[in-house]
């Protein structure tokens, strides 16, 4: 957090200049102030010691005490104008630096999720990931401003007043600070005590907010189900909890600060009863050094419980600062090489050579898988669900890296070159189409922003989807609701598969992309994209016969392993899971039985290949 406050050092310096002059026009406003009352009871009372005017100064003999007194108090006025307007510059530039340091931390924020892999988000939930880039940014902004400077300028503050009652009385001062060392010890245990509760009340917005992103996501189910009331009392609940968590720091606040406050009258007892004896004595002057030092002991007073604020402002901006620098100082354990190989146009081979992966360590979604694909050929992927499918096919991109083995991409290791040149020849439709909430044309065109309306139609087309963006209220300019919800599931994923041709990528995969489309317009898209894969690899996640019998081979895969490779032809010959599973298929597709005798069919077969 100190590098981050020295990136905005000029800002927060002029801002420390600032702050400083208020402290010294404060001074001046007190200085004056008992400059004015020692004059007046010195010509009330002449006995009385006669005050020091600044740099020496007397006022001419032939001035009355009312000129005097009106020019003290001219120059009180004075200083209180030019007070108002440092206050005013200082808040002003208070505000721009914060807001750049807010902007600037949550780009940076953005920037770095932007590079992590997807290792970071499996770790992370988006609820604590929304609320770091938002809230927890918001707690660092808040160390610069309110701990640094605000620290900067307390000690400052309290080594001026220091100076200044030490100048007026070094044995007064001495007696009245005695507490000091007691508030600082009571400082330092309220920090300990606050920062486990700061760290607690973050987990529990992280929990609101997950709670309200997932309701509002599933409004559909919660709605299905008739589950309002009860998500209305777990949101209840969830708000709770961080009311009460932050009541708990504000009651340690409000216990803290009455005791600073305490100890700190404790110091004007001291002031009244020992300064007022050296006045009686003559030996402390009533205005400039009683008075003046009274108002100083109450402004070192004031500072010295501004540590409180300060030492609440630590924690908080710690807590939030840790969870800031955990996105920030995260390992991007994909990222492109210092020196990849160039490689401007790929020609398609996929070789996956001995790869084992695991999104954790003891639970490995591929082990030892090796096969080599051609280029322009295309080879559907199949497997029970968890066999490692969608896991294989997020390799080739570098979505995650292996944990051994390599993934070859025209015999070059694909973490050898770079990442992003790399994706760009990669058409990708994944198993869940996301759409953004932008105009049908910008959708398609997400991964060629400058591709022309003939480009976007012609994929469109390619894709089957464009029959139903023509019928739309503005045809390819409709603007799409969040998440495509105003699109049916068929017409999301017809959208996804446009987004991905458009690219004309040597390699195509695509994640089970037809399962969200009727047979009728499956055939039209396998039709289509039969054209378009034409010179293009093509790794297709699929379980339909009508997409396995275009592939040119079969990779079979079992509890991340791969246990056969062949065409549709060849492995219908070969006893297995793909043959047992294309017999169940046919069966249940020809068979005019009702839906609950073919279940039941289906649930025998499956305990006989589990018998077999």
């Amino acid at each position: 957090m100190l590098r981050l406050a020295w990136q905005f050092r000029a800002g927060s310096l002029k801002v420390l200049v600032q702050q400083v002059l208020l402290v010294l026009a404060s001074l001046a406003v007190l200085g004056l102030t008992g400059l004015g009352i020692d004059y007046i009871r010195h010509r009330v009372d002449t006995a009385s010691p006669p005050p020091t005017f600044p740099l020496d100064w007397q006022p001419p003999v032939s001035w009355s005490p009312l000129a005097v007194v009106a020019l003290i108090a001219a120059g009180i006025q004075a200083v209180a104008i030019v007070n108002m307007v440092l206050r005013y510059r200082a808040a002003i530039t208070v505000a721009r630096l914060t807001q750049q340091i807010v902007v600037q931390l949550r780009t940076d924020v953005y920037d770095k999720l932007q590079r992590l892999s997807f290792r970071f988000y499996d770790r992370h939930e988006s609820g604590s990931i929304i609320n770091r880039v938002t809230a927890d940014v918001q707690a660092v902004r808040m160390f610069v401003d309110g701990v640094i400077i605000q620290v900067l300028v307390t000690l400052i503050s309290l080594g001026v007043y220091l100076v200044y009652m030490c100048r007026l009385h070094v044995g007064l001062t001495l007696a009245c600070l005695a507490t000091t060392p007691l508030l600082w010890i009571l400082t330092a245990r309220c920090s300990r005590v606050l920062r486990p509760m700061y760290k607690r009340n973050r987990e529990l917005a992280d929990r609101m907010i997950r709670t309200l992103s997932e309701n509002v996501q599933g409004a559909q189910v919660v709605k299905g189900f008739g589950r309002e009331p009860e998500e209305i009392e777990k949101f209840h609940t969830a708000t709770r909890n961080v009311r009460e968590g932050k009541q708990a720091v504000f009651h340690r606040l409000s216990v803290f600060q009455p005791v600073m406050g305490g100890l700190t009258q404790l110091n004007m007892l001291v002031l009244i009863g020992y300064g007022g004896w050296l006045v009686t004595q003559d030996r402390l002057p009533l205005g400039e050094g009683l008075f003046v030092f009274a108002n100083l002991l109450h402004q070192f007073a004031n500072q010295i419980g501004n540590l409180a604020n300060i030492s609440n402002s630590i924690q908080a901006s710690i807590t939030g600062a840790q969870r800031v620098f955990e996105v920030l100082d995260a390992q991007v354990d994909v990222d492109s090489p210092a020196k990849p190989v160039p490689m401007p146009k790929i020609a398609g081979r996929i070789t996956f050579e001995h790869v084992t992966f695991g999104y954790q360590p003891e639970h490995l979604a591929l082990e030892d898988v090796t096969f080599d694909i051609a280029p322009g050929e295309c080879v559907a992927i199949v497997g029970a669900t968890g066999a490692g499918k969608s896991t294989l096919l997020s390799l080739v991109p570098r979505f995650y890296d292996p944990d051994q083995g390599r993934v070859l991409i025209d015999g070059v290791d694909a973490r050898q070159l770079d990442l992003f040149e790399l994706r760009r020849q990669i058409g990708i439709v994944f198993q869940e189409s996301f759409l953004f909430s932008h105009t049908v044309a910008a959708n398609i065109a997400f991964g060629a922003p400058d591709a022309t309306d003939e480009q976007i139609t012609s994929a469109a087309q390619i894709a089957a989807a464009h029959e139903f963006v023509a019928a739309l209220s503005e045809g390819y300019e409709t603007v799409i609701g969040e998440y495509g919800s105003n699109l049916s599931g068929g017409q999301r994923q017809r959208l996804a598969i446009a987004r991905a041709v458009l690219l004309e990528p040597p390699i195509l995969l695509l994640d089970d992309a037809t399962t969200a489309i009727d047979p009728e317009t499956e055939h039209e898209i396998m039709i289509a994209m039969e054209r378009a894969m034409r010179g293009r690899t093509t790794l297709v996640v699929a379980h339909r016969l009508s997409t396995l019998r275009q592939a040119d081979r079969v990779v079979v895969l079992e509890r991340g392993r791969v246990v056969q490779i062949g065409t549709h032809a060849e492995l219908m010959q070969q006893p297995g899971h793909y043959r047992d599973n294309a017999l169940l298929q046919m069966h249940d597709d020809e068979s005019p039985e009702p839906v609950a005798t073919k279940l039941a069919v289906s649930e025998d077969s499956a305990e006989m290949r589990g018998v077999a």
